[in-house]
């Protein structure tokens, strides 16, 4: 018989996060969405076998991200996005944390060489109050999934056939 153990789920809620980009903070970020992952399927039948089907496995598609956060004089952030504006792209590896309520580091996912798509600047108005909030659209590359520290700088190297070295998926 199996013994039963007491376990206490630890959930992780969704006001509790931290991001940063290559282990350095680029501002705080009032939101994340979109993170998602889908994997092709291939639906096989084999010749005689009418009641299975085999599924293989194909391409791994990661969705574009969005980070919403205040607009600020951050000079690190503002380079980023003109480096890849005046096309020397620059991937970075970015890094979003959870937390529990005791300031725990609950779950990790690092993107790895993520590169902005898209940034949309709010719009200004001379009657308004509220603060300006930009948001930042990125695509990435390839995600790990855990509970470590930030992917420093680095580890989102390519090697000669372009694949990331095996460093980042450590």
């Amino acid at each position: 018989m199996a013994e039963y153990k007491d376990h206490v789920e630890n959930f992780v809620t969704t006001n509790r996060f931290h991001i940063e980009v290559d282990g350095d903070e680029l501002g705080s970020f009032s939101e994340c969405s979109g993170i998602s992952v889908e994997i092709e399927k291939d639906v096989h039948h084999e010749g005689g076998v009418n009641d299975q089907q085999r599924i293989s496995l194909g391409h791994t598609r990661f969705s574009d991200i969005t980070l919403k956060r205040g607009v600020t004089d951050n000079a690190a952030f503002s380079e980023w996005l003109s480096q890849v504006f005046e096309d020397k792209i620059k991937r970075r590896n970015v890094t979003i944390t959870t937390y529990n309520q005791a300031g725990d580091i609950m779950k990790s996912w690092s993107l790895i060489g993520a590169i902005p798509v898209g940034w949309t600047l709010p719009s200004l108005e001379a009657d308004g109050n509220t603060v300006a909030v930009e948001e930042l659209t990125l695509a990435f590359e390839g995600l790990k999934i855990g509970k470590k520290e930030a992917a420093k700088s680095g580890t989102n190297e390519r090697d000669g056939k372009g694949y990331f070295a095996t460093s980042a998926w450590e």
